[in-house]
């Protein structure tokens, strides 16, 4: 057993001594298509993660990211997966180079089995290491066209933070058109995660382009599931959202 294995053999007992079947049947609950866990909520998952870099100052961002990797390897439950990722938070803004965007595509491709490990993955992890390299956000487009459908879903997801985002004195503005490109390509996704994240997507652009997005909506309803659909009018008016779903109907 090397260096990593150890560590991450560590990690997996403290998960164990944790884990509950009370913690586990609940998140049970979340996952209708059915999910391998261990029953540890997110609050043991940080809690343990905080134990593991208190305890392991010394490793550098480099030592740590080879262990994410032996980790993502040797998952066995989804709490594992949640855990590796969640293990170079703490240094993907400043110790790692733009390539660590590929491995992140990678982890989504042959690691990501549920829906709460790409968003878990983007709206913590990808998401601080974008907020240091902006120049990176459009990049992630390409994801739409993978062959895996976690990937998709994690093109939108990835962005529902930088549609307008301040960072330091300026502010990100994602392109508007290519968010509406990106809806066409997974309007239709065979997927209903894909579609959700979709309706996730024009959520949030709708908070700073409403009738953009109305537009988007009345001219591809008859694309659109209709949970897809409430997903994206969530955040406007009563009268909006109502006249929107009546064209469902």
């Amino acid at each position: 057993m090397n260096n990593h294995e150890i560590y991450c053999d560590r990690i997996k007992q403290q998960l164990k001594k944790v884990s509950t079947v009370e913690k586990e049947k609940s998140t049970r609950r979340y996952f209708p298509n059915g999910i391998n866990c261990i029953g540890a909520t997110a609050s043991d998952i940080k809690m343990i993660i905080a134990n593991f870099h208190s305890e392991n100052y010394e490793l550098t961002a480099t030592e740590v990211l080879a262990i994410t990797e032996s980790l993502l390897t040797d998952a066995e439950f989804s709490e594992e997966i949640l855990m590796a990722f969640g293990l170079i938070n703490k240094f993907v803004k400043k110790s790692y180079d733009d390539d660590l965007l590929l491995r992140f595509e990678y982890w989504l491709e042959n690691h990501a089995t549920n829906w709460s490990h790409v968003d878990d993955l983007c709206i913590k992890t990808i998401y601080q290491f974008l907020m240091t390299r902006p120049h990176l956000i459009k990049k992630t487009h390409c994801w739409a066209y993978s062959k895996v459908s976690w990937c998709r879903r994690a093109s939108n997801v990835v962005w529902v933070k930088f549609i307008k985002r301040k960072m330091g004195k300026l502010t990100y503005n994602l392109d508007k058109k290519l968010i509406f490109k990106q809806c066409d390509l997974l309007i239709s996704d065979d997927d209903e995660f894909v579609q959700k994240s979709v309706g996730w997507l024009l959520k949030v652009t709708s908070l700073h382009h409403e009738n953009d997005v109305i537009d988007y909506i009345q001219n591809n309803f008859e694309k659109m599931t209709r949970p897809t659909i409430r997903y994206a009018i969530e955040k406007m008016d009563g009268s909006t959202r109502k006249s929107i779903l009546s064209l469902t109907k």
